[in-house]
């Protein structure tokens, strides 16, 4: 277990086969490793990993027991804590000296109480949390913050590098999710900012083209107006396939991380309202159309 990991003895478990884990498990098994995925009905069709060589099974316990890193990519917080800590959670039966890789996007102080348990029954962990969207993922070029030993993130840098391009160690246990919502909350700060600029340009009667020309020439240019571009002269949303609900869920961790620290929190107070009102229509919606949401009559909802 210990030192440069040979691919061919590096038994990998992934729980989470979503829009990211689907090419996270894609490239763990184009590298080498043996990999075995959790089936769910959550996840996207597994007969492409199922060709390329990957298992899989529905009993959580036995791969927990079989695997030397079990790899978590599921939605949030009350995922992982009910997956490890939860009365059938893999706490059970995780094999000594486990790693657990928790690359969701999670509460902080959850990610720290995770840990430890971890610890406490014999296995170690790390937090990588992940930027960059689903077509990185299938490309093998995420990004990802680890927090957590120094030893162990070099000890499995060759595992994270098969589906990832730049890879940062933030610092220690927590600090990989916590710079994710670092990164989230100006992310979609950015594109919530720029949604309702482009509402008010198109109830303005401005030619879309014309703002995203201006922007990209100017202020506005940059990697939230890349993503939304597409949507505002196409309705194309495939720059940014991510959840109206899950970022709702992501500026709710940053906005509690916020209070925890005591820190200036009101412009992303404002940020979390927009994507809470928006998510209440349509939670599934991709990002993007948080323009359309924005363009509707708001003179109800402003305050007198």
């Amino acid at each position: 277990m210990q030192g440069t990991r040979d691919p061919q003895r590096t038994n990998v478990g992934l729980i989470g086969v979503g829009l990211m884990g689907h090419g996270i498990a894609k490239n763990i098994a184009r590298a080498g490793f043996p990999l075995s995925v959790l089936e769910h009905p959550g996840n996207q069709p597994l007969d492409d990993l199922k060709a390329a060589g990957v298992s899989s099974t529905a009993d959580v316990l036995q791969m927990a027991a079989d695997v030397d890193v079990l790899i978590l990519c599921v939605t949030g917080t009350p995922q992982v804590e009910s997956i490890v800590l939860g009365e059938q959670g893999v706490l059970r039966t995780l094999r000594g000296n486990a790693v657990v890789v928790d690359c969701s996007t999670s509460n902080p102080t959850s990610t720290e109480k995770i840990a430890k348990a971890v610890h406490e029954a014999g296995g170690r962990f790390l937090d990588a949390a992940m930027t960059r969207t689903p077509k990185e993922a299938d490309e093998g070029r995420l990004n990802l913050l680890v927090g957590g030993d120094p030893e162990l993130f070099e000890e499995l840098r060759p595992l994270l590098s098969s589906f990832s391009e730049n890879i940062t160690h933030a610092g220690p246990t927590g600090a990989g999710h916590r710079m994710k919502l670092l990164h989230n909350y100006v992310s979609l700060g950015s594109v919530a900012l720029l949604a309702e600029a482009a509402a008010c340009a198109r109830r303005s009667g401005l030619d879309p083209e014309v703002f995203v020309d201006v922007l990209a020439k100017g202020g506005g240019a940059g990697a939230a107006l890349n993503r939304l571009a597409p949507y505002l002269v196409a309705q194309d949303a495939s720059g940014l396939r991510f959840a109206m609900s899950n970022a709702e869920k992501d500026l709710s961790y940053y906005v509690a991380m916020v209070r925890e620290g005591a820190s200036a929190g009101v412009i992303a107070e404002a940020v979390l309202k927009t994507f809470e009102a928006a998510s209440r229509t349509s939670p599934d919606a991709f990002v993007p159309s948080l323009v359309d949401f924005l363009s509707a009559d708001q003179s109800q909802s402003q305050p007198a």
